[in-house]
């Protein structure tokens, strides 16, 4: 049976806010319920805490009641809501996609940053993965969060059959998937992929999946 994932929502935009309680769980067929919402950032922390959700969706432009810091309301409410329920998995969101606005929010505490022009059918995916633990975040804005590449003389020697096998393993391909997009034997596969984690001195998928990044191989 499939796990319904519960859903808090902390959003001052009412009309945003209703419709999300409306269509995010009946376009994701019944997987995602909400379970509490508020539009108020400095009241976020109290809802999270006693409905309990597995994630947050959180706005970052809000205003936030009270004095404290000049950070936007939305920054302010995830701090809270990550101090005062740790095992809280947050995902920020907002109308425009500034990078330094995404970074803030990482730093607060969220897993992720998710624009609001979303549709509510394309949200399962990225909320799911967010719950089991990876970050979440757009593909426009990677780029600027990881900085310019970094020099690796083990990627840059690199073969180009190399190369190819990186970027599947980059791009989150299975063992069965490269085998079939190579035309090798997922024994083949796992062969290599030692083979390769070995020269770019790694010791996982996860960490050669990093460094192809930060070279600038993918």
């Amino acid at each position: 049976m499939q796990k319904t994932v519960r859903v808090a929502i902390v959003d001052d935009h009412d009309l945003f806010l209703r419709g999300l309680e409306l269509l995010l769980p009946e376009a994701t067929g019944g997987r995602v319920t909400v379970v509490a919402s508020t539009g108020d950032a400095a009241y976020a922390a109290s809802v999270v805490r006693h409905a309990v959700p597995d994630l947050v969706l959180v706005d970052l432009h809000m205003p936030y009641a009270g004095k404290g810091s000049a950070a936007p309301g939305g920054i302010r409410a995830i701090t809270a809501i990550r101090a005062a329920s740790p095992r809280a998995r947050v995902l920020a969101m907002s109308g425009d996609d500034d990078p330094a606005l995404a970074v803030a929010a990482l730093h607060a505490g969220a897993v992720g940053f998710l624009p609001k022009s979303s549709e509510p059918a394309s949200l399962l995916p990225p909320l799911l993965a967010a719950l089991e633990g990876w970050a979440v975040l757009p593909a426009a804005l990677l780029p600027v969060l990881a900085g310019p590449p970094v020099t690796s003389p083990a990627a840059e020697s690199l073969s180009d059959d190399d190369r190819a096998l990186l970027r599947l393993i980059a791009n989150g391909a299975s063992t069965v998937q490269i085998a079939a997009e190579l035309h090798v034997s997922e024994r083949t596969v796992k062969r290599l992929t030692a083979g390769l984690l070995r020269r770019l001195r790694v010791s996982s998928r996860t960490e050669a999946a990093a460094l192809a990044g930060s070279a600038g191989l993918v």
